[in-house]
């Protein structure tokens, strides 16, 4: 299942590890053990935020991917379902629309 993990990261202790010359080794541990299939850093309401895409095959891996996250850089982490054109051709749209008209 592709989700949209979007990663809203507080100033502190981001500064601090930035200041101490860890957060390069952070940065890379954490998206070494989540193999985003992308992830683009941005701003987000004046602060710091990631958007990742990751694929799983089960909802109990999520707890893997916003842990390191939360425990370590303090972050809010929201997950959200992602579809490809192909996965919304397969919902069988106007089938429901069929149905609900």
């Amino acid at each position: 299942m592709r989700m949209l993990l979007n990663i809203q990261i507080p100033n502190e202790p981001f500064n601090t590890l930035v200041r101490e010359g860890r957060i390069g080794e952070l940065m890379q541990k954490i998206l070494e053990d989540m193999k985003p299939e992308a992830i683009y850093f941005t701003e987000q309401q004046g602060k710091r935020g990631a958007v990742a895409v990751v694929d799983i095959a089960d909802p109990s891996a999520i707890p893997a991917l916003a842990e390191p996250w939360f425990l370590k850089l303090d972050a809010d982490c929201e997950l959200r379902i992602a579809m490809l054109p192909e996965d919304l051709m397969k919902a069988g749209l106007d089938a429901l629309g069929d149905k609900w008209k």
